[in-house]
């Protein structure tokens, strides 16, 4: 026999006669509860799904080749030195500020647009500037470049202080000096490149892609006077190690130049 409307209400009624009030407001409270969790999960796979479509998006700037900056959780080799700088501080995207003396100060990670903002600078304060001293964990290898040439362009002269840290992208930065000083205590070091896109590449895209990186890094280190074996060192040390560079490795390959050299 199919059940009627008036049937169906008055089952309702009789069950509700048995349930009081605070089970009636519990069961709404989980009905609502319900509804809210359903809309979240409906929000977060349209952001999920908005996130994915721009990280596939070619003009994103992180969709390109990078050495991770240095801030690893890994167990790298005994640093020579000390990183005084704080770790968070060195996490943001690198900030240039001008220090008496001609000074340049560069502190923090070369985020994709980083060779930008310091062209503005160079050129808002060029006259002033002579050196560059570099603090920074490294990133962006086509920011690292472009800073590099734009500061052999202006012939000036690059320096790491005690204390501070210079790695992953960031000796190719130090290599663009006419003369390149790195202060005892200062602690510099060299890893492979990674891929920044958050896109899965195929393994002949991925070798593809760090073979031409590798060629367009080793010939600008060339042209700055630096000897292979520094980007050898870099591509024998794994993405989430550091290979620490001594005072006398550093002399060797040219990373070390200038008057000064070491102080």
């Amino acid at each position: 026999m199919r059940p009627t409307a008036g049937g169906a209400i008055n089952a309702l009624t009789r069950f509700s006669a048995k349930v009081d009030d605070g089970q009636m407001m519990r069961a709404f409270f989980y009905i609502l509860l319900a509804a809210a969790l359903i809309f979240v999960v409906i929000d977060f796979r349209e952001i999920a799904g908005q996130n994915a479509a721009a990280a596939l998006d070619p003009a994103n700037p992180m969709s390109e080749p990078v050495l991770p900056p240095a801030l690893t959780t890994g167990e790298p080799e005994d640093a020579p030195g000390e990183v005084t700088t704080d770790a968070e501080t060195l996490k943001q995207a690198i900030r240039f500020e001008l220090q008496p003396g001609g000074v340049m100060l560069a502190k923090g990670a070369i985020d994709p647009g980083a060779a930008a903002r310091f062209a503005a600078e160079i050129e808002a304060r060029g006259e002033y500037v002579k050196v560059v001293q570099l603090d920074s964990p490294g990133g962006s290898v086509s920011d690292a470049l472009a800073m590099s040439k734009l500061i052999r362009d202006r012939q000036l002269n690059t320096i790491v202080e005690k204390g501070a840290l210079c790695a992953s992208s960031c000796p190719i930065v130090l290599s663009g000096g006419v003369e390149r000083t790195v202060a005892e205590g200062a602690v510099v070091g060299v890893h492979q490149i990674f891929n920044g896109t958050r896109e899965k590449l195929s393994p002949d895209m991925a070798m593809s892609e760090a073979q031409r990186t590798t060629a367009t890094i080793t010939r600008h280190l060339d042209a700055m006077g630096i000897k292979p074996g520094l980007w050898q060192r870099a591509m024998e040390t794994p993405p989430d190690r550091l290979a620490y560079l001594s005072v006398k490795e550093m002399r060797e390959v040219g990373l070390i130049r200038g008057a000064e050299g070491v102080r």
